[in-house]
């Protein structure tokens, strides 16, 4: 367990949820597909939890996912009706919502990328720093996600195509912190891969 206390009320967690999932041949769709005998997304988001964010947005657009009471406790949903135009439009869609909360910070992951474990979280959330943009690394080696973006930074982001916030980090590396931090980025997009780390 992580010596670092839960993410403070004006940073917000946005999961990343939306996708067609294309890649992946199984007879549903990737998110919610068993791992371990337990749905993609909802160990995605389980390890959001237990970083104690206060206010949690999970962005769907494709799929719908299936959420219990408790869910609906823990996780704000938004629907991206511009899904299929690319992540950028999820990502839109997860900061708006964060915005009209009046969040001064997101922290952002994928509902794919199931081994982002909670210390990441939080360690991503707390970092200090002036910088409006913080990034994970794993062995040294910078990772997607998950990545913090101050609310300076949300103008700058795209509005069409799969980029996320990509463009802008690349753009702008001198606003860029890293955080070391212990985990796997391995996402699931295929068959093959679920199939990889259920053996695993």
């Amino acid at each position: 367990m992580s010596h670092l206390d839960a993410p403070t009320a004006d940073t917000c967690a946005v999961v990343l949820a939306a996708g067609g999932g294309t890649r992946f041949a199984g007879t549903t769709h990737k998110l919610l597909a068993e791992l371990q005998g337990v749905a993609v997304w909802r160990r995605s988001v389980q390890s959001v939890i237990d970083a104690g964010f206060e206010s949690i947005f999970v962005v769907t657009g494709a799929v719908r996912l299936p959420m219990s009471a408790t869910d609906r406790a823990r996780l704000q949903v938004v629907h991206s009706p511009r899904w299929a135009h690319g992540q950028s439009t999820s990502l839109r869609a997860g900061i708006d919502a964060a915005a009209r909360l009046g969040a001064r910070r997101v922290v952002v992951g994928l509902a794919d990328q199931p081994f982002i474990s909670a210390d990441t979280w939080r360690r991503i959330a707390h970092a200090h720093t002036t910088n409006p943009i913080v990034v994970a690394t794993y062995g040294g080696v910078r990772g997607p996600n998950p990545v913090r973006l101050e609310r300076d930074v949300w103008p700058l982001l795209p509005n069409e195509g799969d980029v996320g916030a990509r463009d802008v980090i690349r753009a702008h590396p001198q606003w860029v912190t890293e955080i070391e931090c212990v985990g796997s980025t391995a996402d699931i997009d295929t068959l093959e891969d679920l199939e990889r780390w259920t053996s695993y």
